[in-house]
């Protein structure tokens, strides 16, 4: 059977396919690490060339949405793959060591979404969020301190117990776990000095020099589901990120 396509006369027409696949996505056809049909099969489902269906994929390939294996066909993209389950974090040692990653749970409480946050993930302000503190540890020593924001309504699941049950990266837990699949991500970078309750956290002395980056990460059909905000330290550090 053919699906139809939307919009006809505003989009072109590998755009509208994309949007078709995404929500393909969204509605959970394919899962994490499970491959999608062919280009012929899917240009068959369309009504479309398979040029046309190429080019909707690279798109997606291209926003790190699914994953191309040579000689193997095309993947929905998994945080659990050593290529992207990282991609988020963009501080890597001076030195280009590699190092030892680890977590450490500081809080996890249930509270209202202020204005600012409620606005950021497209809540009703005072609605329940889930709050998480934890620090992030490289080669056991804390560079990190991470605050999340959920909104409890999509994590239900998400408690300290599981958090640390769990022990490893957020967002394969909201993977795996939830059925929750973070894309892409905005992040605002600021240079701060590290206030008291940091430096303590941290092992500094009030005022030392810190990298903020607060990040806002989204899942398919571009909806916000969590802010972050990584407080680092940034002496054998550095923020790294590639274009192409």
């Amino acid at each position: 059977m053919i699906q139809p396509l939307v919009h006809p006369s505003f989009q072109p027409l590998y755009q509208q396919i994309k949007s078709l696949l995404t929500q393909s996505l969204i509605s959970g056809e394919w899962t994490p690490g499970e491959a999608i049909p062919s280009e012929m099969e899917l240009a068959a489902r369309f009504g479309v060339s398979q040029g046309t269906v190429r080019k909707a994929i690279d798109e997606l390939a291209a926003e790190n949405i699914v994953v191309r294996r040579q000689g193997k066909g095309t993947y929905v993209a998994t945080h659990s793959e050593d290529m992207v389950k990282l991609r988020f974090l963009r501080l890597v040692a001076s030195d280009g060591s590699r190092e030892l990653l680890d977590n450490k749970l500081l809080s996890c409480e249930r509270t209202k979404a202020t204005a600012n946050i409620a606005r950021i993930l497209q809540i009703k302000a005072g609605s329940a969020v889930i709050d998480i503190k934890r620090l992030l540890l490289f080669s056991n020593k804390p560079v990190i301190l991470d605050r999340i924001i959920l909104p409890s309504a999509s994590f239900k699941g998400v408690t300290a117990e599981r958090i640390e049950e769990f022990n490893g990266s957020m967002y394969r837990l909201y993977e795996t776990q939830l059925g929750i699949r973070m894309v892409r991500a905005e992040e605002k970078l600021t240079a701060i000095g590290a206030d008291a309750e940091t430096a303590v956290l941290l092992g500094l002395k009030p005022g030392t020099p810190l990298l903020s980056i607060e990040r806002t990460s989204y899942t398919y059909g571009d909806k916000p589901m969590e802010w972050r905000l990584g407080l680092c330290l940034t002496d054998q550090h550095h923020y790294f990120n590639q274009f192409e």
